[in-house]
């Protein structure tokens, strides 16, 4: 290569990001919250693999979404089997209850599912190409009680996150008895208007008409408003399990808004679906969880005719809407109001030994091991705002002593290194915590 050749310098991929240290609090919060609210509710934690048969996702989701014909990560193993990077967990879910026997165990079965997802939609602000959900699912019970629990649970955790005027829209597209009427009505009413529709809702029309009220296109939008609706089409069972599901929402305080014209993009759901979406002063509707009832797809996958309901959060639309809310989020861990100066190769071995001995005890401390000068450590240890610099020479290493060094008064005494954490831990008592940068 010569001297001169300019080394490629590399980016994530299109669509795909980084977490970065300033972030973590806001993930750290959302699992402390999501995963104890999921073990209050007594749902499971399962993990499956990123990689699943493509298979079970055309089967599960549908041939005819945008997700399998457009969007879905595929790839052949050298033994030639068809995999694809998952783009959804709740079809995974299914898969493991079925290949695991959960079936023969006492139901309903509940599972707490998180993890990347992978889908080729055109990268923009706050959509990407790899992202994460966290998922909740119940298998074995079709009481609309169990719609309300996951609609609940995935509320309660947006309200704990500090959401405020969330709307929580909801409707019933009825099941596989009363949803081909729909289906008919809703051809009839697009039929003469084929000539006003989007390219993608064209094609819709003949494959999967319900996806036509999905369209975000601004022309198809207008249309949708005078279309069919799919509440009047429901039979008696789907009118009263829905009409039930309400009642439940009622009783638990969840507000909610019904929306005729709410569909969900993926073949399997069927009777209520719902999403989440923030107060927002831009009027976008992004909806920060989505889900709904998916009674044919464990079926559709292999395993006997198992009712479900589950329902997932979008985690970065989550941690993005906290961020524009300006919500605010503690730290990801606490200050560390010790700080270790060290002199000399002999007082840096000491220093290390002594900064395990505060990991091992609970307290937490920082350091600038790489730093020479004390001078510059010291530096360092004001602008992170440490309260107390434990100073270790070379003295003081061959002594097995430590100078305390209080950082607001300047005031400097001078310890017995095996006594240093309980003289620490009474000095932390008494001197109060300052900020960080604060001057000495």
């Amino acid at each position: 290569m010569s001297r001169t050749a300019k080394i490629k310098s590399f980016q994530a991929p299109k669509g795909m990001h980084d977490i970065l240290p300033a972030e973590q609090k806001y993930w750290e919060k959302f699992f402390k919250i999501t995963q104890g609210l999921a073990a209050f509710y007594n749902f499971e934690t399962i993990e499956t693999p990123i990689l699943e048969s493509e298979a079970l996702f055309e089967k599960g989701i549908g041939l005819n979404t945008d997700v399998i014909e457009h969007e879905i990560y595929t790839l052949k193993t050298k033994g030639g089997d068809s995999l694809a990077l998952r783009p959804e967990l709740t079809a995974s879910a299914a898969r493991a209850y079925i290949e695991n026997g959960f079936a023969n165990q006492p139901q309903p079965i509940k599972f707490f599912h998180y993890g990347p997802v992978f889908r080729h939609e055109s990268a923009q602000a706050g959509r990407y190409r790899q992202f994460h959900q966290a998922d909740f699912d119940i298998f074995g019970e079709s009481d609309p009680v169990v719609d309300a629990q996951v609609i609940q649970v995935i509320y309660a955790i947006l309200t704990d996150l500090g959401f405020k005027g969330l709307s929580v829209r909801i409707n019933s597209i009825g099941d596989k008895n009363c949803r081909g009427k729909f289906r008919d009505e809703l051809k009839l009413y697009y039929r003469n208007k084929i000539g006003q529709l989007c390219k993608n809702c064209k094609r819709r029309l003949k494959e999967n008409p319900l996806r036509l009220l999905d369209c975000k296109e601004e022309g198809c939008v207008a249309l949708k408003e005078s279309a069919p609706n799919s509440i009047d089409y429901l039979d008696k069972d789907c009118r009263d399990h829905f009409k039930s599901v309400l009642e439940f929402l009622d009783e638990l305080g969840v507000p909610y808004n019904l929306d005729p014209y709410l569909v969900r993009g993926l073949d399997y759901y069927t009777r209520t679906v719902f999403e989440i979406v923030p107060e927002n002063a831009s009027g976008s509707q992004i909806a920060l969880a989505a889900g709904g009832r998916y009674d044919y797809l464990v079926a559709n996958i292999g395993g006997r005719p198992t009712p479900a309901m589950g329902g997932s959060v979008g985690i970065e639309r989550a941690i993005n809407e906290m961020r524009r809310q300006d919500i605010k989020v503690n730290a990801a861990k606490p200050k560390a109001r010790i700080f270790i100066v060290q002199l000399g190769d002999l007082a840096k071995k000491k220093s290390l030994g002594l900064f395990e001995k505060f990991r091992k005890d609970g307290i937490y401390v920082a350091e600038s091991f790489g730093r020479d000068s004390i001078k510059a450590q010291l530096r360092v240890a004001d602008r992170l705002g440490a309260d107390i610099a434990l100073i270790i020479g070379q003295k003081e290493a061959l002594d097995g002593t430590v100078i305390i060094r209080e950082m607001q008064s300047g005031i400097q005494e001078t310890a017995p290194m095996e006594k240093i954490i309980d003289e620490i831990k009474k000095r932390l008592k008494k001197i109060p915590a300052r900020s960080a940068g604060s001057s000495q």
